[in-house]
Order: C-alpha cells, then structure tokens, then sequence
C-alpha cells in the first residue's frame, strides 16, 4: 500500500508537465462550472422569464435524450480521424452559442429545440478531452496513468461543487439571464488552456506506435460497454431523484433549518474529491469492476438510509455513502468504458459520458410516478432498487470481461 500510495504525487507531477492534461484539467473545470451553474436554474428561467409552467419547464429535461445521439456520432467521426481536440474544439464553440441562445430566447420553444438540437453536441466536447488524453497515455505509458486520468476527473467534479452557488449567486445578483451567458462565457473558454495543441494523430504522423484512426466499430464489439454503461445509467438514475424530492422531504416534512438542509446537500461532492484518489490506489489492489459492486451497494444503502431514517445523522450518512458511490465512478468509469472498447476510444468515452443525460430522464420519469405512488420518503426506495440491479449486473460483467478492465 505504501508504494501505490507514493504513485499519487507522480501522477501530479505528470499532470503538471504535460501541457495536454495540465489544459485539459483547466478546461474540464471550466465545463463544470458552467454547465453546474445553469443546471439547477434552468427550470426558473423557464418559469420566471419564458413563462412556462412548472410541468413544461420539467419536460426541459427530456431534451437530454438527443445527447448520447450526438456523443456517438462525434466520437464515431473522431475515431474516424484521430482529431480529438479539434472536434473539441467545435463542440465547445457549439455550447457558447447554444447557451448564448438560450440566455437571450424570447420565446419558449427556444431553448427545448436549442437544448435538443446544439447542446447535445456540446456536451461531447468533454469525451473528446478523454479521448486525447488517452491516445497520449498511449504512446506514453506511464504508471500513474490512472492517477492521471483521476486528476483530470476531479477538476470536473470540483467545478461541479463551485457551479451551483456562483450560478445562484450570480442569478440573484444580476438575474437568470446573465448567469446564462456567464454559462456560455465559461463553455467557449475550455479552448484557452489547450491554445493550439495539436492531437496525438496529428503530432507524431512518423511515429509507428503513435495512436492511429480506426475503421467503424459494429454495435457487436460494443456490447460490454453498452452494457456497462447501461448499468452506470441505473446508478446514476438515483441522482435526479435525490437532488428533486430529498430537498422537500427535509424542507417541507422534517422542518429542518435551511444551514442544515444546505449541509446535507453539500457534503457529497466533498466526499467524492476526496475519495477518487483513493478509488484509483484500492482499485489496483482489488480490481475495478469488483470496486464499482461495492460503489452500488454504498448507492443501495444511501438510498435505504434516505427512505427510513428520517434524522439529520441518517441523511448525512446517506450522503457520504453516495459520496463514496461517486468516488468510485468519477474517479474510475471512464477508464473502464476505454477498456471495453479499445478500438474506438472517442466513441466508448461519448457512449459512457451520455449516461447522466439518459440517467436524468429515467430517473425524472421513475421519481414522478414513485413520488405519486409511494410518496415521501419511500420514494428513495427506488434508487435503492435500481443500485442493487446495478451491483448485480456489475458482478456478472466482472465474471464474464473483466480481464479487459484490469491492469
């Protein structure tokens, strides 16, 4: 444990000297930001400046079922080609206007076909980024590969714990509108931190052992990945569910204070940074796959613990357990999807990085009809269910490919 542990400093450094993955940190929480402030506004600009009403702006949700759509077909053409970063960039200027276009949107259809039809495509840019980085890892190994990756992966999450506050911070202060463009501003400067590098393809054209385009992969070949990231989606689902119905339950039911509510909330993301570098050193030792059984099982008990404790303790140990279910797929899920389709990387990391768009409309659909049948809090009892199905899939993809993912 010592020596893995010593790794963890050298996969720092590799990051800090490698102008790839030192840009690609920045840039990735550059998207968070953005991307986090705007997320849980959204719906109240729909409401307050478009004039929809409550259930219209919750059918916005459903726009995300074009993003795996439009991740496959640009990871497909990155395969393709081998141009990563340009297909980034591409996708990143897509987003600014997508967002600029929404924050200026006059009409309420706007942002549903604005939504459906740009952001989609933006959202690739972040698989792309992956996709880089792991045609570099490639064609220059390194033991701290892993690491690497991880660190790359937390600059997101952490711009996903900033994101939420500066976004309701800056809405309340200046108004949805702005906060919208700040969105767009931050989307179009994930190009600055990698100024014009050029991709690996591109680069090292002389290079026999340099990472080459591949032929299109049939869906046959795809079948692990499908299935795992279909698993993700199941994990993944009790997101949208939690973040809908466990504010309420603690505001309208428990009474508790807001510092309170807001504590709960808050403590996630920070048990997440903290523990996916340690998924990345606990892996190595037990294997990833094995790993991401324990990561459902701490969503099954998460959710148990939000269904039936009803007590501050029982929802703040909800949340370090889904802490803990994070920490593992942040940290770990993307190079597991790299692994089950090493032929296509660009197209593995789309496919998996489409999980949460698929993951918020499955779990919007399930936590409206269980919120209705079940109520409050037994709803979570359905997240709960879902991470076991998870956790027992997880297994039988260990028994069957888990080879490809170790190392």
């Amino acid at each position: 444990m010592t020596d893995q542990l010593t790794r963890t400093p050298s996969a720092v450094r590799v990051v800090l000297a490698s102008p790839l993955y030192r840009g690609a940190t920045v840039a990735l929480f550059l998207s968070g930001l953005g991307f986090s402030a705007a997320a849980p506004q959204i719906a109240q600009f729909l409401v307050r400046d478009l004039g929809a009403s409550l259930t219209t702006a919750g059918l916005y949700y459903l726009t995300n079922l074009t993003a795996p759509v439009a991740g496959y077909l640009i990871g497909r053409r990155s395969d393709r080609t081998g141009r990563r970063l340009g297909l980034f960039r591409i996708c990143a200027v897509a987003g600014f206007a997508g967002w600029l276009a929404i924050a200026y949107s006059g009409a309420l259809w706007m942002p549903f076909v604005i939504s459906a039809v740009v952001l989609g495509f933006a959202g690739a840019a972040t698989s792309q980024l992956f996709a880089a980085i792991h045609d570099e890892l490639a064609a220059s190994p390194t033991p701290a590969a892993d690491g690497v990756v991880s660190i790359v992966r937390m600059a997101l999450t952490l711009g996903w714990v900033i994101g939420p506050v500066a976004g309701a911070f800056l809405a309340a202060q200046a108004g949805l509108r702005t906060m919208l463009v700040a969105t767009a501003v931050c989307t179009l400067a994930q190009i600055v931190p990698l100024g014009t590098l050029r991709e690996r393809v591109d680069a090292t054209a002389d290079d026999p052992d340099a990472p080459r385009p591949v032929a299109h992969v049939p869906v046959r070949a795809m079948a692990a990945l499908l299935a795992f990231t279909g698993l993700f989606i199941l994990v993944y689902a009790g997101e949208p569910i939690k973040y809908a119905y466990l504010p309420i339950y603690m505001n309208d039911q428990l009474h508790f204070p807001a510092a309170l509510s807001g504590a709960i909330i808050g403590i996630q993301p920070l048990v997440e940074l903290v523990l996916m570098p340690v998924a990345v050193v606990v892996a190595r030792r037990m294997g990833m796959l094995p790993l991401m059984v324990l990561g459902a099982l701490f969503g099954v008990g998460a959710n148990l613990l939000f269904a039936t404790t009803g007590t501050a303790l029982g929802l703040f140990a909800g949340q370090v357990l889904m802490g803990g279910v994070w920490g593992v797929f942040a940290g770990l899920g993307i190079i597991v999807a790299q692994r089950l389709l090493p032929a296509a990387i660009a197209t593995a990391s789309a496919i998996y990085l489409s999980a949460p768009a698929l993951s918020s409309a499955v779990g919007g659909l399930a936590g409206g009809l269980g919120a209705g049948a079940l109520g409050l809090p037994l709803v979570f009892v359905i997240p709960a269910a879902l991470a076991l199905v998870a956790a027992g899939g997880l297994v039988v993809l260990n028994r069957k490919g888990g080879e490809r993912v170790r190392g």
